[in-house]
């Protein structure tokens, strides 16, 4: 028995195909989806898909989002899904920078900047780190 997978952004279908098994990554960790599951729907932390299709394990990276789980199939909604192959690893890296320099004038500027100003630096950085280790994968 197999599972249909599909990772959905607002502006393309990233993946649509039959896997044996999908990992995605839960606000309190991954969680293991196989044939059979109980209907479930899930919010998702920034991180990676891992799933298993023709006898090989593939992953890509979300932004965060939703899955749901019913009927043997797995629908992922992201904000942004990408293959390994779809990474520009230097962007990522330029995205690092910027991120930790916002982090780093958090303490100089604390009273212009908010604590939300903090929380989405703190939120592109990881998804740069993210991206900048799926995108070595290739």
């Amino acid at each position: 028995m197999e599972l249909t997978l599909r990772v959905i952004t607002p502006e393309r279908i990233v993946v649509d195909t039959t896997v044996a098994s999908v990992r995605v990554p839960g606000l309190d960790g991954d969680m293991g989806i196989f044939p059979h599951h109980a209907a479930m729907a899930s919010a998702l932390d920034a991180g990676f898909v891992r799933y298993r299709a023709g006898g090989e394990e593939r992953m890509l990276f979300v932004d965060g989002g939703f899955a749901e789980v019913r009927g043997g199939t797995v629908r992922v909604l992201t904000a942004a899904g990408e293959e390994s192959q779809e990474i520009d690893v230097e962007r990522a890296k330029k995205a690092e920078e910027r991120a930790r320099g916002r982090i780093a004038r958090r303490g100089e500027a604390l009273v212009r900047e908010s604590a939300i100003d903090f929380l989405r630096a703190e939120a592109a950085l990881r998804r740069a780190l993210l991206r900048q280790q799926l995108g070595r994968r290739r």
